[in-house]
């Protein structure tokens, strides 16, 4: 059975909105001053040991126009191509990005399907909006949550929406030379 990993960039108050840059974010970007290369490291080997990606319609159109023509020595760019990506849209009609599914209906459905087929496991970055509907019906089975040393004060929380109380075990705890937090949790059945 394939796990869902729920890999979020979030400040200390909650915030997941724009880290990487939304125009109409007022603090747009805000992770960006703690990328160096443990960070990034962190992130490469977070793709590579994955077999899918699992991205909601924003974190897609971000990736999307950003990923495909982007090059590096260390890979990250062909993995997040190369990668088969299943995308949670109710408004998106058609997906241009290679190795691209699109979940339009029984999303719910859909997800248990996922995770009950074999193979290895499934990423979902970002994605806040699908990340709440998945906790509220307890498909998450790792969090990774990367805690940047940050207080914004407003944008959109990771926490909202989820229903009951998530019970979470801690498996790991790093800390990157720039602050940033790593906590790794499985759920508490």
């Amino acid at each position: 059975m394939r796990k869902i990993i729920l890999s979020e960039l979030i400040t200390v108050d909650g915030v997941i909105e724009a880290p990487g840059g939304e125009p109409d974010f007022k603090y747009s970007g805000w992770s960006g001053e703690y990328f160096n290369e443990e960070y990034l490291s962190y992130k490469l080997d977070e793709v590579f040991e994955v077999g899918a990606l699992l991205l909601g319609r924003i974190t897609y159109q971000s990736f999307a126009a950003a990923w495909p023509s982007r090059n590096d020595e260390m890979g990250f760019a062909d993995r997040m191509n190369s990668l088969p990506k299943f995308v949670v849209s109710s408004t998106l009609e058609k997906l241009d990005w290679s190795n691209s599914t699109l979940i339009k209906e029984d999303v719910i459905e859909r997800i248990r399907e996922l995770k009950t087929q074999s193979g290895e496991d499934i990423l979902m970055i970002g994605s806040g909006r699908l990340a709440q509907t998945l906790m509220a019906h307890d498909l998450i089975d790792e969090y990774r949550l990367m805690i940047h040393p940050t207080i914004l004060g407003t944008g959109r929380q990771l926490y909202n929406n989820i229903g009951a109380r998530k019970k979470l075990r801690l498996i790991e705890a790093k800390t990157f030379r720039t602050g940033v937090v790593v906590l790794v949790y499985h759920p508490v059945s």
